[in-house]
C-alpha cells in the first residue's frame, strides 16, 4: 500500500489488485450527502446498538458456561468428545499426512514431527469454489483424493512415481474436518450439518470418513484415515505440541470454535464407554452454536436477524454468525443499505451493486480500519472501484467507525467465549496461553488486542493472565500430530474400541 496523507496514491486490494485513487472535492458538491452532523446523530444510534458494556458481558459468560457444562451431559447438545486423548508428549517422531478441508481451502500436508516441540512442513493448498461446495458430497471428497494423490505423487514418489512402502503398510492421515460431526470413535464422524457456507448434499448425517475412504480407495492411495478432527482441537494439540502452557484453542476466520482439555470423569455423556475417569480427552466446543434457536442471551440486533433469517441455515450457528468473518461484512452491507432506504445516503446515485447480499467482504472492514490517510483513501478505493458510489469525508469517517463498532463487538463476543472456559476450568489465578488462529484473528487490525480489553472487562485484573497468540498452521500440524499420537494410542492397545 503506498498512499500519501492527502491527495492521491494507490492501495493493494483484497484481489491483489493495484488501484490508483485521487481525491475528489469539486464532486462532492454536485451530488446531494448527508451533513456531517446527520451521520454523527446516526453514529450514536448504532454505538448504542452494537457495544458491549461488562456487565452484558459478563451475563452472556455466565450463560455460555451454563451452555458447556449442559452438552458434557447430553449427547444431542454441542461439546463433542474427540476421542484425542491427553496432551502430546514430545516423543511423536515420523512422517505423517494431514488434509485440512477448511472452509476456503483445502490444505494437504506432510510433517515430519522430530520431537521436543520441532516439525518440518511441506504443503499445498487448494481453492475451494462456491460450486464444489454446494456440489453432492461425495464428488467433494472426490476432489479431497485427487489432491491428496496429486501432492503424494509431488512430494513422496520417486522417479518412477512409486512410493517405497514395504508390502501392507499404509500412510497414517489426519483429517481436519472443519464441522460439527458425532464421533463415537476416533476415524469415525457424522456430519451434524454444514457451516461456513457449505451446503454439499447427500453428506448431513453421514459419515464423512467412510465417503472419504471411498475416495480414497477410487484413486488407489495407500492411505489409512486414522483420525478426524475438527480444525480446532488440531490447533488446540499443535499449539500445546510448542507451548505446554496452551489450555484452550480457539479459530477467528470463516466460522469460528474452541477447544480444550476435560476430565472423562466429567463428561457424562460418554461414561458408558468405560474409559479410566481420570483421563483427559480434548473436547470440540462448537460454540458457533450458542444460544441457536432459542436466542435468549446474546445481544442481536435487526441486521443480525436479517443475516440469520436469510442464511442457507436460519436459526443455527447464532453466535458464529455475530462474530465470524463470513458475517462481518454483510452486517455493515445492511446498516448502509438501510441509510440508503432512508434517503440518508448516496442521494442521486446508482447503488444496485451494494444490494447484492455479500458483497462487501470483512476484508473491506480491515481496510477502512487501517486507512492512514486524513481524507481515508482506502475507503475512497473501495466505494468508488467496487459500488461506484461517491463519499464525502464525513461518510467514509462514519463508514470506518461503523466497521470499528462491528469488529470491536466481535472481539468482544470472543472474549466471553474464551471467558467461559477459563471460568469453568479454573484457569483465571495460574493463568494459562489460548493459541489463536484464522484469518479474523491473524488479519483484522486490532482484533486481539480487543480480546484481550474484553478479558479484563469481564475478569478485571486478573484478566491479563489469560493471553492469546497467534498459533498458525495449527490445523495440518496438529491433525498430523493427533494421527501420531492414535497410532501410538492403538499400537499398545489402548482404548481400541474408540
Amino acid at each position: 500500500m503506498v498512499l500519501s496523507r492527502r491527495g492521491s496514491g494507490s492501495i493493494t486490494l483484497p484481489s491483489g489488485q493495484t488501484m490508483t485513487i485521487h481525491t475528489r472535492t469539486h464532486e462532492e458538491e454536485d451530488l446531494p450527502h448527508a451533513t456531517k452532523k446527520t451521520m454523527a446523530d446516526h453514529l450514536r444510534k448504532y454505538d448504542s446498538l452494537f457495544t458491549l458494556t461488562p456487565q452484558r458481558m459478563r451475563m452472556v459468560v455466565e450463560a455460555f458456561k451454563d451452555t458447556l457444562e449442559l452438552g458434557l451431559q447430553k449427547p444431542q447438545q454441542p461439546m463433542i468428545p474427540t476421542y484425542v486423548f491427553g496432551w502430546p508428549t514430545g516423543t511423536e517422531i515420523g512422517d505423517f499426512l494431514a488434509v485440512d478441508l477448511g472452509g476456503t481451502n483445502l490444505r494437504v500436508c506432510l510433517v515430519n514431527l522430530q520431537g521436543e516441540g520441532k516439525f518440518e512442513i511441506t504443503q499445498a493448498k487448494y481453492r475451494l469454489t462456491e460450486e464444489q461446495k454446494q456440489d453432492d458430497g461425495q464428488k467433494l471428497f472426490d476432489f479431497c483424493a485427487e489432491c491428496l494423490k496429486t501432492f503424494v505423487d509431488t512430494n513422496l514418489a520417486d522417479d518412477n512415481g512409486e512410493l517405497s512402502l514395504r508390502p501392507g503398510e499404509t500412510l497414517p492421515l489426519g483429517f481436519t474436518f472443519s464441522y460439527p460431526c458425532s464421533q463415537e470413535r476416533i476415524d469415525h464422524g457424522v456430519l451434524i450439518r454444514w457451516t461456513k457456507g457449505f451446503g454439499a448434499p447427500n453428506t448431513e448425517g453421514r459419515d464423512v470418513a467412510e465417503m472419504f475412504r471411498q475416495s480414497l480407495a477410487k484413486y488407489k492411495l495407500p492411505i489409512a484415515l486414522t483420525a478426524l478432527i475438527n480444525d480446532t482441537t488440531g490447533t488446540l494439540i499443535a499449539s500445546h505440541y510448542v507451548n505446554p502452557r496452551t489450555k484452550i484453542a480457539v479459530i477467528f476466520g470463516t466460522g469460528c470454535n474452541a477447544a480444550y482439555m476435560e476430565k472423562v470423569g466429567d463428561i457424562e455423556k460418554i461414561k458408558s464407554l468405560g474409559i479410566d475417569e481420570d483421563a483427559e480427552m480434548a473436547i470440540n466446543c462448537e460454540w458457533g452454536a450458542f444460544d441457536s434457536f432459542e436466542h435468549e442471551h446474546l445481544p442481536r440486533t435487526k441486521y443480525d436477524i436479517i443475516v440469520d433469517e436469510t442464511s442457507n441455515k436460519p436459526g443455527e450457528q447464532a453466535f458464529e454468525k455475530l462474530i465470524s468473518g463470513r458475517y462481518l461484512g454483510e452486517i455493515l452491507r445492511l446498516v448502509i443499505c438501510e441509510l440508503i432506504d432512508e434517503g440518508v445516503l448516496f442521494l442521486g446515485q446508482e447503488t444496485y451493486k451494494l444490494e447484492i447480499p455479500y458483497v462487501f467482504e470483512t476484508a473491506f472492514l480491515s481496510l477502512m480500519e487501517s486507512d492512514p490517510t486524513d481524507e481515508l483513501l482506502m475507503i475512497i478505493g473501495i466505494f468508488t472501484h467496487f459500488f461506484a458510489v461517491e463519499t464525502t469525508l464525513a461518510e467514509r469517517q462514519f463508514f470506518r467507525a461503523l466497521a470499528k463498532l462491528i469488529g470491536r463487538r466481535a472481539a468482544r463476543l470472543s472474549a466471553c467465549g474464551i471467558a467461559a472456559i477459563v471460568s469453568k476450568m479454573g484457569y483465571l489465578d495460574e493463568g494459562c496461553s489460548v493459541g489463536a488462529d484464522g484469518s479474523l484473528y491473524n488479519k483484522y487490525p486490532g482484533f486481539a488486542d480487543r480480546v484481550h480489553e474484553g478479558l479484563q472487562d469481564i475478569f478485571g485484573d486478573k484478566g491479563k493472565n489469560i493471553v492469546t497468540y497467534h498459533a498458525e498452521d495449527g490445523s495440518g500440524v496438529g491433525s498430523a500430530i493427533i494421527a501420531a499420537m492414535t497410532k501410538l494410542r492403538k499400537d499398545v492397545g489402548l482404548y481400541n474400541h474408540v
